[in-house]
């Protein structure tokens, strides 16, 4: 067993973490309670352990401390979601035990995982259990027991697994949403992965291959023919193309990759898109991708080689990750370059579709990061837009609760600007603040002013249900429209009229001044105006505005002030 790690080592199994919850986020989604399709646990700490796998496989420093707090320093910048912050805080600790050490052993390692504990439940404002603190705590504590037994690396790392898993299995009784829905808590899933990953590497177990399930023991011997096998497309493609006005959208470029190509992810924000996909022509595909805007930067890799190259213990042969190429002006690792204050008070907020993005532009939103539910920016994409906002005083809005956590990490990452995070959980409690904003005012009675407006707006939502549950009295069905009021379930309806005038009819609306309806992209124009109609005459003292909004997910954002 290994009794030891250096800083070496230390990186292998963060990559070999990364790469397992990658092959795993999707169950880990799954997880999440709520029927609404908003499971992006397991997409946001992949791709926040991602960051830190990156940086690692380009710096791997010789002492575990030094490795540890490179570790630590990518995963705050690619901190996603409030599960994304978390794994970060974790991991800050774990670096803050480890520090000027050369090497670690297993009582180390478990001292280290007790300061990440620390570190978190100190971060969180109202830390509650059966969540990944719970399942972070308890294998921490087991640790500290299991090094007394055996110093051994590998042997606290077992063990501290083992507790945890019985902690996750916990989570179900001690959180009543979990109980309700009769699921373990997605975050803490991720976590023990995470560490079940770490410990696969110590015992030489075979790393997950893009996105595919890990072998089972046993197979060892044969995997690269296995894993050869199964690789369906040759080249892994990414590619960023830079958009130009009048280009059209990308729906049809989106079912091209998809006919010669799979595993695609598009990312798209306001002046760029980014393609990753396997495919047999990424020649061709770079083609087609030019019809949409400017091509800028591409990689293409050969996974068969990879793989042959991984099974016969060779390093693989990689181009740098693209999220870390300073495409955006950073160099990768380090600071966004800052823009000098022009004026006393600038605004960054997050939000997805076109009309919402022009109402925020507006108002006088300076930046604009393309996020909203299942589309967590990270605290890296919100420090490079705070960076760039040429003002003294930077308010960030992120508009979405699971983003609030993200973007406080910026407070004291931002040079020479002033950040405030207004805790803003919807787009219409985004609008209210900015609306209240005094320019002549100061920050405190800014900040106060604002926080109060946003208090003072009712937000209500209407989605579908991705999935059967039995809900808080509700028995939803997959397809069925939802109504959240205040981010709580109000009702649900096979008729989204119905719904919609149930919703019209509650108190919030009833008393109401104004109202506004966003209608999101899946939303017809009549629609739109049939949803207006409804809320005229139901709420006949309120004056009805109705707007496109474009936003995804939700069919409507409705405001009652």
């Amino acid at each position: 067993m290994v009794s030891t790690i250096d800083g070496a080592l230390l990186a292998k199994m963060v990559i070999h973490a990364a790469a397992s919850i990658n092959s795993q986020k999707q169950q880990i989604n799954e997880l999440n309670v709520f029927p609404v399709p908003d499971g992006d646990t397991g997409t946001n700490m992949g791709m926040t352990i991602s960051t830190a796998a990156a940086e690692l496989k380009k710096k791997a420093p010789a002492a575990v401390g030094a490795a540890a707090q490179v570790n630590a320093n990518a995963l705050l910048r690619g901190a996603r979601g409030n599960s994304g912050v978390i794994l970060s805080l974790l991991f800050r600790g774990f670096a803050k035990a480890l520090k000027d050490k050369a090497t670690a052993d297993g009582a180390d390692f478990a001292v280290a995982l007790d300061y990440g504990v620390a570190t978190a439940y100190k971060a969180v404002m109202k830390p509650a259990e059966g969540t990944i603190l719970t399942v972070s705590r308890l294998p921490a504590a087991r640790a500290a027991e299991a090094a007394r037994e055996d110093p051994g690396v590998e042997h606290v790392l077992e063990e501290a697994i083992k507790e945890g898993q019985i902690a996750l299995a916990g989570t179900i009784e001690q959180n009543p949403v979990l109980k309700k829905a009769g699921v373990v808590d997605a975050g803490g899933k991720g976590f023990l992965v995470i560490l079940q990953g770490m410990l696969d590497e110590l015992r030489g177990e075979p790393m997950p291959l893009d996105g595919e399930e890990a072998e089972a023991a046993g197979a060892r011997t044969d995997y690269a023919a296995i894993a050869a096998e199964e690789i369906t497309f040759t080249f892994d493609t990414v590619f960023i193309v830079r958009k130009e006005e009048g280009r059209k959208g990308l729906e049809a470029f989106r079912a091209y990759l998809n006919s010669v190509g799979d595993s695609l992810v598009i990312g798209e924000s306001d002046d760029a898109f980014k393609v990753h996909v396997h495919t047999d022509i990424p020649g061709a595909v770079l083609s087609e991708a030019q019809k949409y805007g400017t091509l800028e930067l591409a990689k293409i890799e050969n996974m068969r080689t990879q793989a042959e190259d991984l099974a016969a213990g060779r390093h693989i042969q990689s181009t740098d990750d693209l999220e870390e190429d300073g495409h955006h002006g950073a160099a990768p690792g380090g600071e966004p370059p800052a823009a000098p204050p022009e004026k006393k008070y600038g605004f960054v907020s997050v939000c997805a579709g076109e009309g919402i993005t022009s109402v925020f532009r507006d108002l006088g939103v300076d930046g604009i990061i393309s996020g909203g539910q299942t589309m967590n920016p990270a605290t890296e994409d919100i420090l490079r837009e705070i960076q760039r906002t040429p003002a003294e005083v930077v308010y960030v809005l992120p508009n979405n609760k699971n983003i609030i956590m993200a973007a406080e990490q910026c407070v004291h990452m931002a040079e020479g600007k002033t950040v405030v995070v207004l805790p803003t959980k919807t787009i219409p409690q985004g609008v209210s603040a900015l609306l209240s904003f005094d320019p002549d005012a100061g920050v405190e009675e800014n900040t106060q002013a604002m926080t109060e407006a946003l208090r003072s707006v009712h937000t209500a939502q209407i989605t579908y249900a991705a999935r059967d549950s039995d809900f808080d009295g509700f028995d939803i069905k997959e397809g069925d429209y939802l109504a959240l009021a205040e981010s709580q379930l109000f009702g649900t309806d096979r008729d989204l009229d119905a719904l919609l005038r149930r919703l019209a009819e509650a108190r919030p609306q009833q008393d109401a001044e104004f109202i506004t309806i966003y209608y999101g992209e899946d939303v017809t124009d009549e629609q739109a105006e049939t949803a207006r109609a409804i809320f005229s005459e139901a709420c006949p003292q309120a004056e009805i505005t109705l707007l496109s909004g474009g936003q995804p997910v939700y069919y409507y954002l409705i405001s009652a002030e």
